[in-house]
């Protein structure tokens, strides 16, 4: 059966089935740039207008959103733990996803778009981020019981411009165990690496400060974190984070196809993303690997090898994916 076909079944079948799990499926990704296509007069949005640089039409809107549903849909592959072995797809349970432009547009990608009958629930920060782009995180209310979910605001340093609020949820898996779910894109490295790490380091403590206020009332607190960093695994904002005893589950992550990273540049492969844990929630982890399907890569014919399929190389429209590839992290309760 063609692939497409098989997740538009799963999206009749899996939420109404009654999938007893004990398993969740948590999804990180940062899906490069889904804007809609109309203009927020408070936003510097205009190059994602059909009129604008890209020519962001609602033809490619409504491709990217059909793609971005089929990658998630695709993440739920995993291997099948029965007697029989072999592979099954089960519905991701959480998605933490980066450069969310607003509300409309997670609407749309939630009941309207291949991931309409997931029956999705969402919920979206809204930041002072000059370009308009937010967090997010899709969750199946059949597995993932939403209690409280708010903002957190980064206060910029000075020569700091506005970033992206944390995100910050907390709810109860089928278990009845809680999850504190926090998702997060760091300031960007354009203008240096040196220049920039102190925002990111900032954006790293005031991450660590939230973690801490939720051990004040939950000593054992099962804690997931998740993003895109714009840092590696060894970098000054993550070991802030370490020193919270928090592990990097996603740092040895590879992929099935060829990637080892979650990003390319210039022909080397990075992690800019990651998906960190409290000591409390590392017990359970089962896995985490980069999801690099054969549709999400392309041939790199400049440095070889393949690299992400992304949608946008500056102005020019590539009809891809995302420049970043998702982790996929199974968790076990």
């Amino acid at each position: 059966m063609p692939f497409l076909l098989v997740c538009l079944s799963l999206l009749f079948v899996l939420p109404c089935c009654g999938y007893a799990q004990t398993t969740l499926t948590v999804v990180e990704w940062n899906v490069e740039n889904l804007f809609d296509c109309q203009h927020d007069t408070l936003k510097n949005d205009e190059e994602f207008l059909p009129e604008g640089t890209h020519h962001w039409t609602r033809t490619r809107y409504w491709r990217k959103l059909n793609r971005v549903g089929q990658t998630i849909l695709a993440c739920g592959e995993r291997e099948n733990e029965g007697a029989n072995g072999g592979r099954q797809w089960v519905l991701p349970d959480l998605v933490g996803m980066c450069e969310i432009e607003n509300d409309s547009v997670l609407r749309d990608l939630s009941k309207r778009s291949l991931l309409r009958k997931a029956r999705y629930e969402y919920i979206l920060t809204d930041s002072p981020d000059g370009r308009g782009i937010d967090v997010a995180l899709l969750y199946s209310p059949f597995s993932f019981r939403l209690l409280t979910s708010y903002g957190i605001r980064v206060v910029p340093l000075k020569g700091m411009k506005p970033t992206r609020d944390i995100l910050y949820a907390c709810g109860e898996v089928l278990t009845g165990d809680t999850l504190h779910v926090f998702v997060l894109h760091a300031p960007s490295r354009s203008g240096g690496e040196m220049e920039t790490r102190p925002f990111r380091m900032h954006v790293a403590k005031r991450l660590s400060e939230a973690i801490d206020s939720v051990r004040q009332g939950a000593p054992e607190a099962r804690v997931l974190v998740m993003g895109d960093f714009n840092d590696g695994s060894g970098d000054a904002a993550m070991q802030e984070l370490y020193a919270h005893e928090m592990e990097n589950v996603s740092k040895e992550a590879c992929g099935l196809h060829g990637a080892k990273g979650t990003y390319r540049w210039q022909g080397d492969w990075g992690s800019l993303d990651h998906i960190v844990v409290s000591k409390s929630l590392r017990p359970h982890v089962k896995s985490c690997r980069i999801f690099d399907a054969p549709f999400l890569l392309e041939e790199d014919t400049k440095y070889g090898g393949v690299k992400p399929r992304r949608n946008y190389q500056g102005p020019r429209y590539l009809n891809g994916y995302s420049d970043h590839l998702p982790l996929v992290l199974e968790i076990a309760f």
